[in-house]
């Protein structure tokens, strides 16, 4: 089995969790209404005996309900739209667990609101890659749409507009995009400096540079990093001995923050702002239990938000953000 978060690899799987981070901000799961906990697609045996993405992706609901995206393109294709068999297509849950981002079965982007329509992202919106290179990322309200492409061949991170599909602006090559603010008004990414040093830059959506920095290394070295809807500050979990939560400031190039915490056993795969002083955790234990905690950046109080076990036959997952 795998898990999708978002973003250094498009998958968390049972042996390997990779960092991502993807914003909420404002993440109500006291269910006024539903929401999306995960997208899953089942496994099924492949002749040589390894398992393959099969059948469609479902979205399982917090009430414990399913529904399908019979429109959706579940095994990747590559740059020559010939199936690459075991790779699973780009999927992505936004935040608030209100849409769902992936590739239609041809080919093109496409933002799903749950209970209501569909927003088709331009033709053009991808370049001619392989499927398994490219990686969606929605801002926590799901209003803004990142299509990453990880390839040999350089791509500029694109940012649309999922109520109208338009372009809003990019991001350029060189950067690795890490996530949306906690409002999703802007981005922030990391890029490589001529010394090998690991820069941390900030931009709006339209792609405009509003800041870059050089962070201590317990910043850079500690990711996932996450940015706050104040565009400037970032949080980070410092694993050791004691675990802590440190919030730094981009704009003035100081720590504020360092609060000791205690968080549930799993590896940490998503770390999101979802307000103003409150970072939500996604855990992951036993590669299929998700616990998910809600942390006060100013008293370091953790509170459990929820917790559950994938589907048991899933051989990939999409967790929601925040």
């Amino acid at each position: 089995m795998r898990i999708v978060p978002l973003l250094t690899a498009a998958l968390l799987t049972l042996t390997a969790v990779p960092a991502a981070a993807q914003a909420a901000p404002h993440h109500d799961h006291s269910h006024g209404h539903d929401s999306i906990r995960y997208a899953s697609v089942k496994g099924c045996p492949a002749k040589d005996g390894t398992s393959r993405p099969c059948g469609q992706w479902r979205l399982v609901m917090h009430d414990g309900g399913r529904r399908t995206l019979p429109d959706a393109q579940v095994v990747a294709l590559d740059a020559r739209r010939r199936s690459t068999v075991t790779s699973p297509a780009p999927i992505a849950v936004s935040g608030d667990g209100q849409r769902v981002a992936y590739l239609t079965k041809t080919g093109r982007p496409a933002v799903r609101v749950l209970g209501g329509g569909v927003t088709l992202l331009p033709e053009d919106a991808l370049p001619r890659v392989a499927q398994n290179e490219v990686t969606l990322l929605l801002s926590g309200d799901g209003a803004r749409l990142a299509v990453v492409v990880q390839s040999d061949r350089p791509a500029a991170t694109k940012i649309f507009d999922t109520a109208t599909g338009a372009l809003l602006g990019t991001v350029p090559a060189d950067e690795t995009l890490l996530g949306f603010s906690g409002d999703g008004d802007e981005v922030l990414s990391s890029i490589e400096s001529d010394d090998s040093v690991t820069d941390l830059v900030v931009r709006d959506q339209t792609g405009e540079h509003l800041v870059r920095v050089t962070p201590p290394q317990v910043v850079a070295a500690n990711g996932p990093q996450a940015l706050a809807g104040d565009g400037h500050t970032a949080a980070v979990v410092i694993r050791g001995r004691k675990t802590e939560l440190l919030t730094y400031d981009l704009a003035t190039d100081e720590v504020t923050g360092r609060r000791k915490i205690k968080l549930p056993d799993g590896e940490l795969s998503m770390i999101d702002w979802t307000g103003d002083t409150q970072v939500t955790l996604h855990l992951v234990s036993g590669s299929s239990r998700m616990t998910i905690v809600q942390v006060d950046t100013g008293t370091g109080a953790v509170r459990v938000r929820d917790r559950y076990t994938v589907l048991k036959d899933s051989f990939v997952f999409a967790a929601c953000g925040g």
